[in-house]
């Protein structure tokens, strides 16, 4: 009998699958590898993962303290109730976690208590995120020549016209005439 951590890949029903078996995705030894890392340093059978831990390490937030701040500040959501850092996450637990006017809709595929890179994190959850707005178009700012110096009256009114801050300029036009 194989046990979980030799060459094989754990399915959600927990049976183990291995690498040479028809229909078993493809990975690369490195892969294999760091997945099999992951899996020895999760949590055992019943055992579960604090929310702070498990959002930094799959990479959903830079550092456990910001997400253990996010969770007190009630950014974070498990199955639609605001929780606290401590929270024991299970397998199959919805987390939204709003950030940076973004809100992150993913589902608990695996529980891991490391940080891993990117490509294992990612498939330690289902990501249900709606897509991110699109960026709006700015103009580039007037570049300018190296040694140039400052924009003279005449430039600066002309990088606000392309810019579209005539509005702005003749404000400021006004105010600068009043008495």
């Amino acid at each position: 009998m194989a046990s979980e951590h030799d060459e094989g890949k754990v399915p959600a029903d927990g049976a183990a699958v291995p690498q040479d078996a028809p229909g078993a995705p493809e990975q690369d030894p490195k892969t294999a590898t760091a997945i099999a890392a992951a899996e020895a340093a999760g949590p055992q059978s019943g055992e579960s993962v604090r929310v702070d831990s498990w959002i930094w390490a799959v990479r959903l937030i830079k550092t456990r303290s910001l997400g253990a701040t996010a969770c007190r500040g009630g950014h974070v959501r498990v199955n639609g109730d605001r929780v606290k850092p401590a929270y024991s996450l299970r397998v199959g637990d919805e987390v939204r976690l709003r950030q940076e006017g973004r809100e992150r809709v993913v589902i608990v595929k695996r529980l891991i208590r490391k940080r891993v890179g990117a490509p294992i994190a990612a498939q330690c959850y289902i990501d249900n995120s709606p897509p991110p707005p699109p960026r709006e178009a700015v103009a580039p700012a007037g570049i300018r020549d190296r040694g140039a110096g400052r924009p003279t009256k005449r430039d600066r009114r002309e990088m606000d016209r392309l810019r579209g801050l005539e509005s702005l300029a003749r404000a400021r036009k006004d105010a600068e005439t009043r008495p």
